[in-house]
C-alpha cells in the first residue's frame, strides 16, 4: 500500500539552510524512506530570490528523488502552506551589525506572524510546525 504524499512547507527555500534541508526531505532522510512528499518552497517576493529558488527546483529534479512526486515553488504565503502537513520556517533575517535579539524580534516577528496567519488559514488540520529563524534560541 502506498502512503498518501505528506506536503511540506520550507520558507527561505533559496536560502542556506533551505538548500540543505530540501534534499535530505526529497531524499527520505526527515520523513523515512518510504514517505513520498510534495515541497512547498516559499521565497520573498524578489526577483534575485525567485531566480534562485527555480534553481533549487532545477537542482531537486536533476536529483531525481523518487519519493518527490511535486513541488510548489511561489512567493505567496496562501498559496505556500496550502493543505501543508509540516512547515518548516527557516527563512528570516539574518543578525545585521550591531543588531540585539530584540532589533531580530522586530523585524522577524511580522514576518512569523504572517506565516502563522496562513498556516492557520490554509494550512492542513494536523499541520505540524517548526520554526528555526533568526533569533533561534
Amino acid at each position: 500500500m502506498s502512503k498518501k504524499p505528506l506536503r511540506v512547507a520550507v520558507t527561505g527555500a533559496a536560502g542556506n539552510i533551505g538548500y540543505a534541508l530540501l534534499p535530505r526531505i526529497a531524499s527520505g532522510q526527515m520523513f523515512g524512506p518510504d514517505q513520498p512528499v510534495i515541497l512547498h518552497m516559499i521565497e520573498i517576493p524578489v526577483e534575485k530570490a525567485m531566480a534562485a529558488l527555480k534553481g533549487v527546483a532545477m537542482e531537486l529534479e536533476d536529483c531525481a528523488f523518487p519519493l518527490l512526486q511535486d513541488m510548489v515553488l511561489t512567493s505567496d504565503v496562501n498559496e505556500g502552506f496550502k493543505d501543508v502537513n509540516w512547515a518548516l520556517l527557516v527563512g528570516s533575517k539574518p543578525r545585521g551589525p550591531g543588531m540585539q535579539r530584540g532589533d531580530l524580534i522586530r523585524e522577524n516577528g511580522p514576518i512569523f506572524t504572517g506565516q502563522g496567519r496562513a498556516i492557520n488559514d490554509h494550512g492542513a488540520s494536523d499541520v505540524r510546525v517548526a520554526v528555526v529563524g533568526n533569533p533561534c534560541n
